[in-house]
Parts: C-alpha cells; sequence; structure tokens
C-alpha cells in the first residue's frame, strides 16, 4: 500500500506523541519534529506508511537513547488484557461457533494501536469487544475456515500489546502444531516484540520468532532471512493489523489481513466504512 498525502497528518502526531512520551524538553521536540517535516517534504509517497514511521522512530531512539519509549503503555495493555482473558475464554467456549467468535474478538483488539490513534481507553477497548458479536465482519469467514484447515504451515504476524491476548483466543483454535507467532525484532510503538509475547503465554501454545526488523508493519526486505524463509514457506499467512495490511496488502500469498479499520485511507482501501471489522483475503500467488 502507498502512503497517502492524508497519512502526513498522523505522521506529525504520531512524532509529537513519541517526543512527549519519552522527554519534556520542548528543544527536543521541536529539533524532532522540524527533521521530519523535511523528511515529509521530500519522502517517497510510493512506500509505504511504516517506512517513514521506522525512520521517525529509530531517530528518536538515537536522540534520546530510550529503546522502548511505549514499554510502560505495552505492560499495562498486557496486563488489563489478561484480565479479561478467563471471560473471554469461557465466552468462546460457550459459542455456538467457538471459530466464529474467536476471530471476531481478534479483530476487536486490533483497536489497541498507539501508533493510529493516542489517549487510548480501557473503556474503548471494552466498547470494541462489546461490539465485536454484532458487528458486520467484512470478508468471507468461511474461506478463512477452509484455509486454516487446509493448511500445513500457518505464519501468524502479531500486530500491538494488548492485542495479543486477543490473539491467544484465536490461536487456541488453530491446529497449534502448525503455528509460527511472528513478533517484531526490536520495540516500536506498542508493537508485539518476544517479551509480550512471553509475558501473556503465547510463547506456551505455539512457536514464537521475531522477525529482525523494527518497522511498525512487515517490510520483507528489512526482516531477517530466517523470517524471509518463513514467510515464503508458509501456506497461510494471517496477518494481524493495520501496519502488516499496509506493508503487505501488495505481496502475493495465501494471506487473510485480520483488523479493524481505524483510518478513512486503509477503510478506502478495503472498501468500507471507519471502524469496521475487516477480514481481508490478500491476492494469491
Amino acid at each position: 500500500m502507498k502512503t497517502s498525502i492524508d497519512c502526513i497528518p498522523c505522521f506529525v502526531r504520531q512524532t509529537l506523541d513519541a517526543c512527549r512520551m519519552v522527554s519534556d524538553d520542548p528543544a527536543l521536540h521541536e529539533k524532532m519534529m522540524r527533521e521530519v517535516l523535511g523528511w515529509i517534504s521530500e519522502m517517497d509517497l510510493s512506500a509505504s506508511p511504516p517506512v517513514l514511521a521506522q525512520r521517525i522512530h529509530r531517530r528518536l531512539r538515537e536522540l534520546t537513547g530510550v529503546t522502548d519509549p511505549y514499554r510502560d503503555a505495552k505492560a499495562q495493555q498486557n496486563q488489563m488484557a489478561m484480565q479479561m482473558l478467563p471471560d473471554l475464554q469461557a465466552e468462546v467456549a460457550a459459542s455456538d461457533d467457538p471459530f466464529s467468535r474467536a476471530v471476531h474478538l481478534a479483530i476487536a483488539g486490533n483497536i489497541i494501536d498507539l501508533g493510529a490513534k493516542s489517549g487510548l481507553t480501557d473503556s474503548d477497548i471494552h466498547a470494541s469487544l462489546e461490539q465485536a458479536a454484532s458487528e458486520e465482519l467484512l470478508g468471507d469467514l468461511e474461506a478463512f475456515r477452509s484455509a486454516v484447515s487446509a493448511a500445513k504451515n500457518i505464519l501468524y504476524l502479531a500486530d500491538n500489546a494488548g492485542e495479543i491476548v486477543f490473539d491467544r483466543l484465536l490461536i487456541e483454535q488453530l491446529p497449534r502444531e502448525r503455528v509460527t507467532f511472528a513478533v517484531r525484532g526490536v520495540p516500536i510503538l506498542n508493537d508485539v516484540t518476544r517479551v509480550d509475547a512471553a509475558t501473556v503465554g503465547i510463547d506456551t501454545l505455539v512457536e514464537v520468532m521475531d522477525n529482525g526488523s523494527d518497522a511498525p508493519g512487515t517490510v520483507l526486505a528489512d526482516c531477517s532471512e530466517d523470517f524471509q524463509k518463513r514467510f515464503a514457506e508458509a501456506d497461510l499467512i494471517i496477518s494481524k493489523g493495520q501496519g502488516n495490511f499496509e506493508t503487505l496488502s501488495d505481496s502475493p500469498g495465501n494471506i487473510f489481513f485480520l483488523f479493524k479499520a481505524k483510518c478513512p485511507v486503509v477503510a478506502d482501501q478495503v472498501g468500507c466504512p471507519v471502524g469496521m471489522q475487516v477480514l481481508y483475503c490478500g491476492r494469491k500467488k
């Protein structure tokens, strides 16, 4: 997916949010904002939005020496979601269609995205989960169910902290011996790392690997050789979140994208209203 000019305000907001999270020095805020505005004026709009976001956060880490600005926020999100897990597992188990219910809840959990929305509250998350059962799903659930049943090698691309607790609900409905759960290689925004996966117990369910990259998406050229090999060998890829969609929507393969359409640019790309739950099948090889 290419970068739209409508992405530019989001880059500016995200930069200022991140600066204020790691420092209260106005001089640093100004320096970072001036650099980012310069990059935006010259950026290649044919690149996906996470490519510039990666550059922004690399520079911020360099200026401040803070390697994981969102660490406390991620810990809070994981803790909050884990408190909900037993009730959600019971809800899935009691459903007439546990697989469908788990898919809806996993997508609802994608609301936890500090790149798309700063100031996210617990009430926002609870509202998303409450709406999950009744919300329309854009996509072919039965095609996804069939793809899961047929797949011998499933690569599950994680997105955000907190959200991965809801991913657990779906993973518990998958053939776990065939699943590898992929996380970011370096902290970026509130995206998932190995630490987060271990914190919520994903590593006790399936194999966990990192992709070797610090992009808030899956920029294949920036990922490790091992990850690229796993990606190429997977006969089903479950891709969570907007960042992964933005970076992989033009990639061939048996990819199902699961996310909430949280901005007009992405919503327009898939043809749905903002806020809708999406189960989007990518283009085949």
